[in-house]
């Protein structure tokens, strides 16, 4: 089987690195195009800073790293920089690469890339906001119908959201350009927090992650341990009774789909999002029943299996 060629749309972020940190080392599964940033996370300058970081640990400098937009579509950027560290990278030790990205033209690097390749072969995985994405459907609406699929994490139907009440970080960043994307009638999945919560990086993944040596899985392994020392809660809106037993592995579900489809089961749906309400900004209201929603936009990853996350993480870190 050939290489599934890749673009990875992203605002590193610890749960971003180790995304990032999979889909590098999958090199005989995932043909990496590029890599495209976004505000999020953290501000652009470091998110993109942090993408040529983890790409220049993990020895895959032959990979582009284009900058993208700065701000949302609509709005001041809202940052996570609590959740992420003021660096982005939890306590990691912040550095310049040795390389920077290679260019502030991410849309165009889309684009041209995109038109390149046969239609519905490249993959696009999204894991910070939607501007990027957004920006390209409006500005070539075209081109982004020939991607093979949008592989996307955001929103939260059954879990409640984690940055609002009833929203997900990605989704509440820019709702506009999400609202873009799910209008875009392409075929996109969703990794809601209904499936990233059933992905925990406990404390026997950061020793597995450990034990291997390597310096990417030393990165990997740093980002999961951050995560797991923050304070209950920012970081977790189970029960009481029902307490967490690590921090969910958002962003790495998605590149984990890209490599082992099979693990995840997914529900045609439909999705909007709030744009307008102060209170419910970036609610994603999702529907099941076709009789309601008119027509299905997207289909909703309802569950996955931790165990082969955890699988691909060890083979590819190593």
């Amino acid at each position: 089987m050939s290489p599934l060629p890749l673009i990875l749309d992203c605002d590193p972020g610890v749960d971003d690195a180790v995304a990032l940190a999979l889909a590098f080392g999958a090199r005989d599964r995932l043909n990496l195009l590029g890599v495209t940033t976004t505000a999020g996370n953290v501000a652009l300058a470091k998110t993109t800073r942090n993408a040529c970081l983890i790409r220049q640990i993990a020895g895959r400098e032959d990979v582009p790293i284009h900058a993208g937009l700065a701000k949302p579509l609509a709005r001041e950027a809202i940052l996570a920089d609590d959740f992420h560290g003021p660096e982005g990278l939890g306590h990691y030790p912040s550095a310049e690469p040795r390389i920077g990205a290679t260019s502030a033209a991410a849309i165009e690097f889309l684009i041209q890339t995109i038109e390149a390749a046969p239609p519905n072969t490249v993959s696009l995985a999204v894991t910070g906001p939607m501007t990027n994405i957004a920006a390209l459907i409006q500005k070539a609406p075209d081109t982004a119908r020939r991607l093979r699929e949008i592989v996307i994490m955001g929103g939260a139907r059954r879990e409640g959201g984690n940055i609002t009440a009833s929203a997900e970080y990605n989704i509440y960043a820019d709702p506009e350009a999400a609202d873009i994307v799910f209008k875009s009638a392409g075929n996109i999945i969703v990794f809601g927090l209904d499936a990233t919560h059933q992905v925990r990086g406990t404390k026997a993944w950061v020793d597995a992650m450990n034990a291997l040596g390597t310096p990417i899985a030393k990165l990997a392994a740093d980002m999961l341990a951050f995560s797991n020392a923050l304070p209950a809660n920012l970081m977790d809106t189970t029960e009481p009774d029902q307490p967490a037993t690590g921090a969910p592995l958002h962003d790495p579900c998605v590149i984990a789909y890209l490599l082992a489809p099979e693990a995840f089961q997914l529900r045609p749906c439909r999705i909007e999002v709030e744009t307008q309400s102060t209170l419910t900004r970036g609610h994603t209201a999702i529907e099941f029943r076709e009789a309601v929603a008119g027509a299905f936009n997207a289909n909703w990853v309802s569950k996955a299996d931790p165990a082969v996350v955890l699988s691909l993480l060890l083979r590819y870190l190593a």
